[in-house]
């Protein structure tokens, strides 16, 4: 693990113990893909580092570049598609959820710098039940109880995605495992050198009673259910953080 790696990490497992969007406004908006659940959620894999644009034009001002992979993991950066376009020229383009702040802001791409797929999993946090679900096709399959952020430093509500699963050496806070999301704090704009990213990860060496509200934003749930989330949410997962 490298500095810069070990400081994003402890970033996001230290803020767990304690959005407007970039869519450009020149053309008709295209309209959003609404996948029905049997055909999945559709997702992008980068295959290059990719300028990310206010509209479906190479000619669209550049609002963000995003590396073909992730700062924790090295695995590929994938990530969800809530719309589809044509350019003036015909070429495909795909409206996508970013990473990084603010949170919940998307952009388009062109269809050609990714490798388009679906995926059968969605997650949804109910903040006022302190509870996460996960869904596949549609229809929810396994539901934990979860510690969330404090009143002081709330866990941030909105559309966000997995960016990678990360997991976690036995004595490290949060282990054994952490899905790193999209999400990050609203209060710590860093931390410990990370970038106040949320994350959903157990409980071990941070401790916590599931149904409770005392971290600093992440999401804790029991060994038993990060483990099965890991193995099951993969990076690109849409995860929908609601009250």
């Amino acid at each position: 693990m490298t500095p810069r790696t070990a400081g994003i990490m402890a970033g996001v497992a230290l803020l767990a113990m304690g959005g407007a969007s970039a869519a450009g406004a020149a053309s008709p908006a295209p309209p959003v893909v609404h996948a029905a659940a049997s055909q999945g959620r559709p997702v992008a894999m980068l295959t290059a580092t990719t300028p990310v644009r206010a509209r479906p034009a190479t000619s669209g001002r550049r609002i963000a570049m995003v590396k073909a992979t992730r700062p924790i993991t090295g695995a590929p950066t994938v990530l969800p598609v809530v719309a589809r376009a044509r350019g003036a020229d015909g070429a495909p383009w795909v409206r996508v959820l970013l990473p990084g702040r603010p949170n919940g802001r998307s952009g388009w791409i062109p269809a050609a710098s990714a490798d388009l797929s679906t995926t059968s999993w969605t997650v949804t946090i109910r903040l006022s039940a302190r509870r996460v679900t996960v869904f596949r096709d549609g229809r929810s399959i396994r539901s934990f109880s979860a510690v969330i952020g404090a009143p002081s430093t709330p866990t941030p509500t909105g559309r966000f995605f997995v960016e990678e699963t990360v997991g976690l050496e036995a004595d490290h806070a949060g282990a054994p495992y952490a899905l790193a999301l999209s999400a990050r704090s609203q209060v710590f704009q860093e931390f410990a050198g990370g970038p106040g990213q949320v994350a959903i990860h157990g409980t071990n060496n941070v401790g916590g009673t599931p149904g409770t509200a005392v971290s600093h934003g992440c999401i804790r749930v029991p060994t038993a259910s990060i483990t099965w989330l890991a193995a099951h949410a993969g990076p690109g997962t849409p995860v929908t953080i609601v009250r």
